[in-house]
């Protein structure tokens, strides 16, 4: 285990024994509740926030952050279902949580270039948690000011990328701190168990963003699904460091790349085409552009889905399982 993984288990280790500590018949209390009152204050980025103790309505505005309500068995009322080359306006719960989400009763809110301030309201929430990644993020980071006077609101940064840090977010804000250590055991077992099933290809590997923008991206090798495999042993290539003033989207985990630059960026041995939305890999082969790339050539290329890219809890593990089942024993 990392050190930077091992500092985050201890946190969370602490935190939940904190939550333990002080937890009253009304819900985990913690340290700064009002135990009278059913309510306690967190910490956000606009300041202190006075939050419910025990939140029994909560609405989620990113279909991003809606999948760790569920790992946290604190499945919202409302939620905006888009997920990156997941879902889009035509509606639908991701298949990852459509099951729990249809279990409790979730109801989706509109999908809109603009937030539905109106649906908000009628679920009538006692907490909403907006933020993450993507155009939602940007909706309630507009919308703030009409949201918290709807219920308390907490936005989760867009510098948070890692699912282990968005998750601890979302937990500070529902009061399930103690449920986290065993969601990161969970995976960090199973990391230990791909690490040891795998055979990391020879050389690094270049991450290709497949959008559905014409636009050729390259993923950062500290991005979320990079850092990711990077835990089992599969190094990635730093991309941004080969590019002079490379163009960064604004959540920072793609960069634009011109079909110039592309062959000398991405000639790495091997690549992985993370499909968000964009071309599949059978189609990339057929481009020029990238069937010059030596991964391409060699055939050392291989493609994980849109639900890998800016994994939440599940995604984590969903790509864990396809990393073993693409490197794993017999599976050259």
């Amino acid at each position: 285990m990392s050190e930077r993984r091992r500092g985050r288990l201890v946190a969370a280790l602490l935190a939940g024994a904190l939550a333990l500590a002080g937890c009253s018949a009304g819900g985990g209390g913690a340290a700064g509740s009002d135990v009278d009152s059913g309510t306690r204050t967190i910490t956000t980025d606009r300041g202190e926030l006075e939050v419910p103790a025990d939140p029994q309505r909560i609405v989620v505005l990113s279909g991003g952050l809606a999948g760790y309500l569920y790992a946290l068995d604190v499945p919202p009322v409302a939620t905006d279902t888009r997920v990156l080359g997941v879902t889009n306006f035509d509606g639908g719960f991701p298949p990852a949580w459509a099951e729990p989400a249809q279990a409790a009763g979730t109801e989706q809110l509109p999908a809109g270039e603009q937030l539905s301030i109106e649906a908000v309201a009628a679920a009538e929430p006692d907490l909403i948690i907006g933020g993450g990644q993507g155009i939602t993020a940007v909706q309630a980071e507009e919308a703030y000011d009409r949201l918290a006077g709807i219920a308390p609101t907490v936005l989760v940064p867009r510098t948070l990328t890692a699912w282990q840090d968005q998750l601890d977010a979302v937990a500070d804000a529902t009061n399930a701190t103690d449920r986290v250590p065993g969601l990161i055991e969970r995976y960090q077992n199973r990391v230990a168990e791909v690490r040891t099933a795998i055979t990391p290809p020879d050389g690094e590997v270049v991450y290709i963003g497949s959008f559905s923008s014409p636009t050729n991206y390259l993923v950062p090798s500290d991005a979320a699904l990079p850092a990711l495999v990077g835990e089992v042993g599969i190094t990635a290539v730093d991309v941004v460091s080969r590019v002079p003033d490379a163009r960064l989207a604004s959540t920072g985990d793609a960069m634009e790349i011109s079909p110039e630059l592309l062959g000398g960026v991405a000639d790495a041995p091997n690549a992985i085409v993370v499909n968000a939305g964009g071309r599949g890999l059978d189609e990339l082969r057929r481009d020029p552009a990238y069937a010059q790339l030596p991964s391409f050539r060699a055939g050392t290329v291989w493609e994980l889905p849109a639900t890998s890219y800016r994994p939440d809890f599940d995604g984590a593990m969903d790509t864990l399982d396809r990393i073993e089942a693409i490197f794993g024993a017999g599976t050259g």
